[in-house]
């Protein structure tokens, strides 16, 4: 993953422990959890509206 091996990870992971502390960690995952829900919802939408415009052009043609 990324190049990162099992040691490497569960040091970011303790760092991370040590850094937020135990009640923060679930806190900061629903937030992270949000806005990559966000963000796919925005590219879901880019899409949708490149199709549109798609279709529209060769109607129009």
């Amino acid at each position: 993953m990324f190049g990162l091996g099992f040691q490497e990870i569960l040091v970011i992971a303790l760092i991370v422990l040590l850094f937020f502390g135990g009640k923060k960690i679930p806190e900061l995952m629903r937030g992270l959890g949000k806005g990559v829900k966000s963000f796919k919802e925005g590219m879901n939408e880019v899409t949708d509206l490149k199709e549109e415009v798609e279709k529209d052009e060769k109607k129009d043609a």
